[in-house]
């Protein structure tokens, strides 16, 4: 069957050609291919999944963690008139009913976005068994695999769903994924064969800097001084996010921070005043920038250590999105090192400490022994570390290891908005207005100012509601309530408070098995993660591009303009000195490999530049290789 992509791409993106390599991975989909796109940061994955969905009859089902995500990509879809729902955690049953029911009555709905968590429950289930599933999209793919950074449990079940939807091919994308994590993937997905596309994550756009600093709050003025078009620049903390913008600001640069502990509404008009130019630096913690396409960006700059060259490569990779020359540039000074290991460590606390914020956490709850199944809760981290005399960095570390172990999620998300559906039919409405003018103006309002309330639960604003109907918005919200309860309507106010859900039954805590295996195996991982960061923001001899593309399992050439790059063009090297020395170091290295620092020590009476201008151009040359302990060896 032949369908036309490029007009579909014309009349909703607005785009009259695809990027590289979307094109093939929307025509793989289209052949019935279970696929896995890689594409860095900016690649354009969402095109890849909803063109293809726009061309095949049915709903597409989109699976990602992020919540923000979820709102971010149906809200982008709406305002193409393309017919998109999303199902989150605080939802209540009726709002879920009724979005499912309309996956599986209403033609015209073409994507639904829910959790990995939500894959497994019964009323979703029942739901996709009947629903005409156009294609199954699994985003943030890099979470099913154990070996990624991001690893999460319940993405190892999103599998079982393909049983009841056997003949719709699988999509899967992530920006970030070693080979290793690429196979674990289609093999936890039950890929019917291999099937990947990779784009190069080659950035020749972007200029990756890696600075030592011991003022980095000059230095990062001085950056904002220079560069021009917005900015995001990344910290450790809250706290920090905070004093780093007043700082910028007390220096006249249009500047304000972010964190998930704000208010959603302030989150909210603080995101959409950086992506509409009113604001031109974000300072912020990795909760902000998931899902936000900003084309412009023209710097990023990271003045604590990100987690690992994934998370990275992921904040980096939101500069310059419009293919025009960013910069992505890390500040580091002599403590780094030893904060982002302080970190890495309270991130893992001894098992025991988890089993007693378990125990603790039950208590808290008043959640028996063997009840808790899919029970949600209302959960403030602060109040309870308050209350059991626990530091709030453990509570927190605790509660991701149980959300790794498949025993609870964490609902960080900080506020839910207000929504509304009219429970009644058109005329059944329109006949209570008749009869009840006390509401007549109210419901009038509503009508003209959201569209589908009949079909599905709404986003609305009770303070736009009121100004529009000239009326106080708690007589607003108090007519509300009433409609509710006499099932006019169902009105869902908004709600501030993250949630913890269990999604296996309260056990004991002395028979709480927590896999040590696991937690030790995590562990390393994250801990080689750690060094390879480390490795990168410290090296001054390989390539900055080349670096981050060697981790990926991608090659590239020295890309000419990063720190390391600038300061070995300055590094005279002879043809006839290359080769002497060169020579030398094959000398050594064919007897067992060695450390950089023996190399220079060891090699004739050249200077340390030449010499280590001699190693990049081996590595280069792909002469010379590390190995597993980062010591250099001859290339077999």
């Amino acid at each position: 069957m032949q369908y036309n992509t490029h007009q579909i791409l014309k009349q909703h993106w607005g785009f009259d050609v695809f990027r590289p390599m979307q094109e093939n991975i929307i025509n793989s989909i289209l052949a019935g291919n279970d696929t896995l796109a890689l594409l860095p940061t900016g690649g354009g994955k969402s095109i890849c999944f909803q063109v293809p969905a726009m061309c095949l009859q049915g709903v597409c089902i989109v699976v990602t963690p992020l919540i923000a995500l979820m709102k971010d990509q149906v809200e982008n879809l709406q305002k193409k008139n393309i017919n998109a729902i999303a199902i989150f955690s605080g939802m209540n049953y009726l709002e879920i009913d009724t979005a499912l029911d309309n996956c599986v009555f209403n033609p015209n709905i073409k994507f639904l976005y829910l959790s990995p968590e939500r894959l497994k429950t019964e009323i979703v289930i029942e739901r996709i068994k009947r629903m005409n599933v156009s294609l199954l999209v699994v985003d943030e793919a890099h979470c099913i695999s154990q070996w990624g950074y991001d690893f999460r449990p319940s993405y190892l079940e999103i599998a079982n769903i393909r049983e009841y939807i056997p003949k719709v091919p699988i999509i899967a994308l992530t920006a970030t994924a070693t080979k290793q994590v690429a196979a674990d993937i289609q093999e936890k997905l039950q890929f019917k064969q291999t099937n990947v596309f990779v784009k190069s994550f080659e950035r020749k756009n972007l200029i990756y800097y890696s600075i030592y600093e011991d003022n980095k709050l000059n230095r990062l003025l001085t950056i904002c001084q220079k560069f021009k078009g917005t900015g995001l620049v990344y910290v450790r903390n809250r706290k920090l996010t905070e004093e780093t913008a007043k700082y910028l600001k007390s220096f006249n640069i249009s500047a304000d921070y972010y964190h998930a502990g704000l208010d959603q509404n302030v989150r909210d008009t603080k995101q959409q005043n950086w992506k509409n130019n009113r604001t031109r630096i974000i300072v912020c913690t990795n909760a902000f920038g998931m899902g936000i396409d900003k084309p412009d960006v023209r710097f990023v700059v990271h003045i604590s250590l990100p987690d690992s060259i994934e998370a990275y490569f992921q904040e980096a990779g939101r500069a310059g999105r419009d293919e025009q020359l960013a910069h992505a540039i890390i500040l580091y000074d002599d403590s780094d090192k030893e904060t982002a290991t302080d970190s890495h460590n309270l991130n893992f606390p001894e098992i025991q400490k988890v089993k007693i914020l378990y125990q603790a956490l039950a208590n808290y709850l008043q959640l028996a022994v063997g009840s808790g199944l899919d029970a949600m809760f209302e959960f403030s981290l602060e109040t309870f570390a308050q209350q059991y005399n626990m530091s709030p960095t453990l509570v927190y570390s605790c509660l991701q290891i149980l959300e790794r172990e498949a025993l609870i999620i964490y609902n960080k998300e900080k506020t839910l908005p207000t929504r509304l559906k009219i429970l009644y039919n058109n005329l059944e409405y329109y006949n209570f207005q008749v009869k009840n003018p006390k509401y007549e103006d109210m419901l009038k309002t509503i009508m003209r100012s959201y569209t589908e309330l009949f079909e599905n639960y709404v986003t609305i604003n009770e303070y736009d509601i009121a100004k529009r109907a000239k009326k106080k918005v708690e007589e607003v919200i108090k007519n509300l309530k009433e409609l509710t309860n006499i099932k006019v309507l169902s009105y869902i106010p908004q709600t501030k408070a993250t949630q913890i859900i269990f999604t296996a039954p309260r056990v004991d805590v002395n028979q709480l098995t927590l896999k040590a295996q696991n937690y030790t195996w995590r562990k390393q991982q994250s801990e080689q993660r750690l060094t390879k960061l480390i490795d990168y923001v410290y090296n001054n001899i390989v390539c900055r591009s080349i670096s981050l593309l060697n981790y990926f399992d991608d090659e590239g050439t020295n890309c000419g303009h990063c720190d390391v790059c600038i300061q070995r063009n300055k590094t005279q090297l002879s043809d006839s000195d290359y080769q002497i020395i060169k020579t030398e170091i094959a000398a050594y290295l064919n007897i067992k490999p060695h450390t950089i620092n023996f190399l220079i020590d060891h090699t004739g009476s050249y200077n340390k530049e030449k010499i280590m201008h001699t190693i990049q151009l081996m590595l280069d040359e792909k002469q010379i290789n590390y190995n597993a302990e980062m010591l250099l060896e001859m290339k077999v």
